[in-house]
């Protein structure tokens, strides 16, 4: 793994300023651009270490804090190890926070981020890869229906409500997706139980999106966030080879 440069960095959206980390290899030379969606617990220490992972797999990843409204990272306190017990609390404080994040500006938000990367001189001209956690799978699913001209690639991992009855439902999006995409699920989440995850494929089967969907046996929401009691590393493992794949194959350094 190349060494790696994380910082952090502001980015002018049409609300504001949204704080946000940028990590690349450190070399000085542009590589292909990812934007990275975060859970509902927010950009955070283990975030980070994870963009810095994909980095060293030769990208410009950018991490926005997309609650950037309601103040810069951490927007809530968080232990350094969320279990069970303190889940009520933190959603607590979450849920009207979470609630406002509405698809609007969530995608003015998303333009922001785009626009960004496009002027970075670290990244590579090019399309844009796209992955998301929870609640990011289904920003990245919106931001690839929603800009289908600038993303190449888009994956979501544990994703909530990607493919709800509402008429906001990310997935209706489908019909305008042309980057390709990849799902994984996991088979003990409520957040997107199986009637979900045929309808979310049976709408990009039927808009010919290229796309994989898996469904991780065993894993709970969450399984890729190593500083919550849902972690399980068979399944990030499996998540990174996945996710890895994905981007090396649609805008990856071989293709730059």
């Amino acid at each position: 793994m190349p060494s790696v440069r994380g910082t952090s960095v502001d980015i002018p959206t049409q609300d504001g300023v949204a704080d946000a980390y940028l990590a690349h290899p450190d070399d000085g030379s542009p590589h292909p651009p990812v934007l990275f969606y975060m859970d509902a617990f927010g950009l955070r220490p283990h975030l980070r270490k994870m963009a810095d992972r994909l980095a060293g797999a030769g990208y410009t990843v950018l991490l926005p804090n997309v609650f950037y409204r309601h103040g810069r990272a951490p927007v809530v306190e968080l232990p350094d190890f969320i279990d069970p017990a303190r889940r009520p609390g933190i959603f607590e404080r979450l849920g009207p926070i979470l609630q406002s994040l509405t698809p609007d500006p969530a995608m003015r938000d998303a333009d922001a981020y785009l626009a960004w990367l496009a002027g970075c001189p670290l990244a590579a001209d090019g399309p844009v890869g796209v992955t998301g956690y929870c609640m990011g799978a289904g920003l990245a699913l919106r931001t690839a229906g929603t800009y289908p001209e600038r993303i190449a690639a888009a994956a979501g991992f544990h994703g909530a409500r990607l493919a709800t009855d509402s008429a906001d439902s990310p997935h209706l999006l489908a019909d305008r997706i042309s980057a390709e995409l990849y799902f994984g699920h996991a088979d003990q989440d409520p957040s997107l139980p199986p009637e979900q995850i045929d309808r979310l494929d049976e709408a990009l089967t039927a808009s010919g999106v290229r796309h994989h969907s898996e469904v991780y046996t065993g894993a709970r929401h969450g399984f890729t966030q190593a500083d919550t009691a849902a972690y399980d590393s068979t399944a990030d493992d499996r998540h990174w080879v996945a996710l890895t794949s994905l981007l090396d194959r649609t805008i990856g350094p071989a293709r730059a």
